[in-house]
C-alpha cells in the first residue's frame, strides 16, 4: 500500500478544467485546450505522497526546468508556452505555473545514467547488466560509466514503481523509429546538461525526461533536469565506493528510515509528518542545486 498520505482536494479556477493530480504536480486543460501545469511544494518518498510539505519547491522545480529547456532549445523544442497566470488563478501559482502544448505523450519514462548507482546498481550487482546492457567488471556505487546509457521504464501509477525495462521492449511498445528517436534524443539531453553541470562544480548522475509528439515532431515535456528527475552530486565530494552527498530529497528518505520517526516503510502505515529541521535542509538543498547550476540567486 502506498500513494498519498492526504490527498489534496484541486483548487477550482473558472476557465480551467482539472484533469490529474499528480505527486507534485496538478494539471488542468485551458479553452484553448492547452494544458496548465501547476507545480506544489509536494514531496514524495518511497512510494508515498508525505504529509508536509517543502516551502518554495515548486517555484523551484518551475524556475529550474525553465532555465533547462533553454540551455536544450537547439536540441530540442520544449512544450511550454508561456508563463502568464492563467486569468483568475491564485497568486500564489506565480512561479510555479506553466502553459503548455497538449501532446501525444509517450508513455516511456527516458532514463539516462551516466554514473552508476539506485536500481541500476542493484540490477548490475546482480548480472553486470543495467537494463539488459552489458556493462564492464569493478564498478562500484558512484562509478561512471565508460559512456552514458539510455535505460527506459513503464511508467507507474502513483504508489507503484516505475519498472526498468530493455530497449527492445520499448522498441515493442512504440515502435522502432520512435524508440530510436527518444534514445536519441534522451543521450544528447543528458550530454548537454551533465557538462553544463559539471562545469559549475555538479555531477549529473543520472536523470529522466518525458517527451511527447506534436505532429510529427518529438517534443521534451513536464520538468526536466530537476532534483526530483535527476540526481545531482556535489563533484568535490565525489567518491566511488560508496553512497553520494545529493542535492534532492535525501535528508526525507534519511529521516523516514530513522529512528527518529519510528515509521516502518514495509507496514502498511502511511509516514509520519516531517520536522522542521527535515524541511528546513531540504528546501536548502533544493535552492542550492538552483543557485549553483544557474547562477542566480534565488529570491
Amino acid at each position: 500500500m502506498s500513494g498519498f498520505v492526504d490527498k489534496p482536494e484541486p483548487i477550482q479556477v473558472p476557465g480551467l478544467v482539472h484533469l490529474h493530480t499528480g505527486k507534485v504536480r496538478e494539471l488542468y486543460r485551458n479553452e484553448a485546450g492547452d494544458l496548465v501545469m501547476v507545480a506544489s511544494d509536494r514531496i514524495s518518498a518511497y512510494d508515498w505522497v508525505l504529509p508536509t510539505e517543502i516551502p518554495d519547491k515548486g517555484r523551484v522545480l518551475t524556475q529550474l526546468s525553465l532555465w533547462w529547456f533553454d540551455q536544450l532549445a537547439d536540441l530540442l523544442p520544449n512544450h511550454v508556452l508561456s508563463t502568464d497566470l492563467p486569468e483568475g488563478a491564485p497568486a500564489d501559482w506565480a512561479g510555479r505555473t506553466l502553459v503548455c502544448k497538449s501532446l501525444n505523450m509517450v508513455p516511456v519514462e527516458c532514463v539516462a545514467r551516466g554514473y552508476l548507482t539506485g536500481s541500476g546498481l542493484a540490477e548490475y550487482q546482480e548480472s553486470r547488466t543495467v537494463c539488459g546492457l552489458a556493462l564492464p567488471e569493478g564498478l562500484v556505487d558512484g562509478s561512471e560509466l565508460p559512456a552514458p546509457i539510455f535505460t527506459p521504464a513503464t511508467k507507474a501509477a502513483v504508489g507503484e514503481h516505475d519498472e526498468n525495462v530493455s530497449y527492445e521492449e520499448v522498441a515493442r511498445q512504440v515502435g522502432a523509429e520512435t524508440a530510436a528517436q527518444l534514445r536519441q534524443a534522451t543521450l544528447a539531453a543528458y550530454s548537454r546538461a551533465r557538462d553544463i553541470a559539471r562545469d559549475r562544480g555538479i555531477v549529473l548522475a543520472d536523470t529522466k525526461f518525458e517527451f511527447g509528439f506534436d505532429g510529427d515532431e518529438l517534443v521534451i515535456a513536464d520538468e526536466v533536469l530537476t532534483p526530483d528527475s535527476s540526481r545531482f552530486w556535489p563533484a568535490e565530494q565525489w567518491e566511488p565506493g560508496r553512497a553520494q552527498p545529493s542535492y534532492d530529497k535525501q535528508f526525507v528518505r534519511d529521516w523516514l528510515t530513522s529512528g527518529e520517526s519510528g515509521w516502518d516503510r514495509r507496514s502498511e502505515q502511511p509516514p509520519p509528518p516531517l520536522p522542521q529541521h527535515v524541511v528546513d535542509a531540504t528546501r536548502a538543498k533544493y535552492v542550492e542545486a538552483y543557485e549553483r547550476l544557474t547562477g542566480i540567486t534565488w529570491s
